[in-house]
């Protein structure tokens, strides 16, 4: 019984994508989101201060490989097949922010390949696909770091509560460079191309980091001035914890990237910089985890619907993981090593649920299914 239901799960979901429920099938970039919040398990798992069973974060890596693929195949194909996908995704905006999506899962899964793939595909194989991966992430990421921003402020009308958490995903994909190219420095040839490498990625992470920044204020300035909506959208403020977990990650990776970059005393100020930036910074990670929690929470007891937006449960709270097993590393502290144990703990649990309800639904019909512009729930107190 068991398995003929199971078998059934593949004819059933390609029933959906050929012949949609209601509607039109619409795959967007938004679907990225979880390839980023599988393969985050498999590399926050590969740098946990303590050991993590290989299988788990080899069937993360695998699993996040397997989603990206079938995605490179599928979006092109749905966009060929409905024509005008791309362009409603572009004047939508709501949707549009995600295009920040598919840069941030092509390096994740590069990461992933690089610290889990390594073992099996051999250490040639897994450098060549990370700095594919990396490379082809990075400019895709340059790109929407501008391209979003600007078309939204030249083009798409937006409501004064509109400021989200969607917000950052095109300007995000910068700092997840920077994290993921310190591990890539030491590869390239030493002096002045290593160094380059290195304060490109610092660079990188300068961007990222200013324009996070700004959005957050804005973020904070919504919920101030107009409140939570309590809808779908509600769980994009866990976005807010990637650039702060990212930033972390990248800081420290960089600062231990620049002892085989450059020399003293700029290598050990660099250095000192991953625990100056990371901690203060993990104290403002402390203030907002709660609060996003309590709006979540409040969100839940008015019904908030499922969305792909759940996933910003798993890739934010992930990265808050690396960037607490940087500070473990660089200061040796216990508290930072338990704490990223913690964290690896609810990431877990957010992977898990959310990914059997995006399974769940996939098969239903209703996530491939959207409304052709994007509901813009307006926000309220009380």
């Amino acid at each position: 019984m068991g398995s003929q239901a199971t078998r059934s799960l593949v004819p059933r979901f390609l029933g959906v994508l050929g012949s949609p429920i209601e509607g039109r099938v619409v795959i967007g970039p938004n679907w990225f989101a979880s390839v980023m919040g599988t393969g985050i398990v498999a590399v926050a798992g590969a740098t946990l201060p303590i050991g993590v069973p290989g299988a788990l974060t080899t069937a993360a890596w695998l699993l996040a490989t397997v989603i990206l693929l079938g995605l490179l195949i599928l979006m092109p194909l749905n966009w060929i097949r409905e024509s005008g996908t791309l362009r409603a995704i572009a004047d939508d905006p709501v949707a549009i922010q995600f295009f920040g999506a598919p840069p941030m899962a092509l390096m994740t899964v590069g990461t992933a390949t690089l610290l889990v793939g390594e073992r099996h595909i051999g250490a040639t194989a897994a450098l060549s696909i990370d700095a594919i991966l990396w490379t082809v992430g990075t400019v895709l990421g340059l790109v929407t770091a501008v391209a979003v921003p600007y078309r939204l402020f030249t083009r798409l009308e937006v409501r004064h509560d509109a400021a989200f958490g969607g917000w950052l995903m095109p300007v995000v994909p910068p700092m997840v460079s920077a994290s993921a190219g310190a591990l890539l420095v030491q590869h390239v040839p030493a002096g002045q191309w290593r160094q380059t490498m290195l304060f490109a990625c610092y660079s990188m992470f300068g961007m990222s980091l200013v324009a996070s920044l700004i959005i957050i204020t804005l973020i904070w300035s919504r919920l101030a001035h107009f409140g939570s909506s309590g809808s779908a959208r509600v769980p994009t403020l866990w976005v807010v914890l990637g650039p702060v977990g990212q930033s972390i990650t990248a800081a420290g990776a960089l600062g231990t990237a620049s002892l085989v970059a450059l020399d003293p005393p700029l290598s050990t100020g660099l250095d000192v910089f991953a625990v100056a930036f990371g901690v203060p910074m993990w104290g403002f990670m402390l203030l907002w985890m709660p609060m996003a929690a309590a709006l979540t929470r409040r969100a839940a007891k008015r019904k908030m619907g499922f969305a792909l937006t759940w996933w910003s449960f798993t890739f934010p709270v992930g990265t808050c993981v690396t960037g607490t097993s940087q500070l473990a590393v660089h200061t040796d502290l216990v508290m930072f090593r338990w704490a990223a144990v913690l964290l690896y703990g609810g990431l877990l649990l957010a992977w898990i649920t959310v990914g059997v309800r995006t399974l769940r639904q996939s098969l239903d019909g209703n996530l491939l299914t959207p409304p052709v512009v994007s509901l813009q729930a307006a926000a309220q107190k009380g």
